[in-house]
């Protein structure tokens, strides 16, 4: 009881946020979240089935991401709800908006793109994209490629973010920069 009190005041004081508050709730239930894990707290988890969900080290979650261990389509018909691991392995990426069905693993160094559906499960190594998810790439092919997109794109330092508080100046320089689908890179 003393622990949500203290909880419920960091949370108004501001030193802990609503979205920390969740992810320890579904640690609390099971859910299993490896070392230096980034964004998840910017991702909607399946509470009712989150014991589930079982996430590396080293992962990132763009905005927005959902990972639902059930599947209710069944229910109706059958009476039982479909549910199904989730695993997410050491150093994958996931894109915003990206949904991560139940019974999915995606391999380790793996990237999820943006948007996409994965319904079946990403081999390590691999880029995936699309609704149904399917595979693009390696990811080493992918990052090779953007290493050498970069010999000849703008790039910025830390400085050109809003964590280092990127001026109005360096923003409206940045916008012209990067026209007609040019492609920058910021640290």
């Amino acid at each position: 009881m003393f622990e949500r009190v203290k909880k419920a005041i960091a949370l108004r004081l501001g030193r802990i946020s609503a979205e920390q508050l969740n992810i320890e709730a579904c640690i609390r239930q099971g859910m299993k979240v490896g070392r230096n894990c980034h964004g998840l707290g910017a991702a909607t988890i399946d509470y009712a089935h989150c014991w589930l969900i079982e996430i590396g080290d080293n992962v990132t979650f763009a905005p927005q991401v959902y990972l639902l261990a059930h599947d209710a389509s069944t229910k109706r018909h059958l009476d039982y709800t479909k549910i199904a691991k989730i695993v997410i392995e050491d150093g994958a990426f996931i894109g915003a908006r990206a949904l991560i069905m139940p019974g999915v693993t995606v391999g380790k160094n793996a990237i999820v793109a943006a948007g996409s559906i994965v319904t079946k499960s990403v081999p390590e190594g691999m880029v995936v994209a699309g609704n149904p998810a399917r595979v693009l790439s390696t990811t080493e092919a992918y990052i090779q490629k953007h290493q050498e997109k970069m010999g000849h794109s703008d790039l910025y330092d830390e400085n050109w973010t809003i964590g280092r508080r990127i001026s109005p100046d360096m923003c409206r320089q940045m916008s012209d920069q990067l026209i007609n689908g040019s492609v920058g890179y910021v640290k």
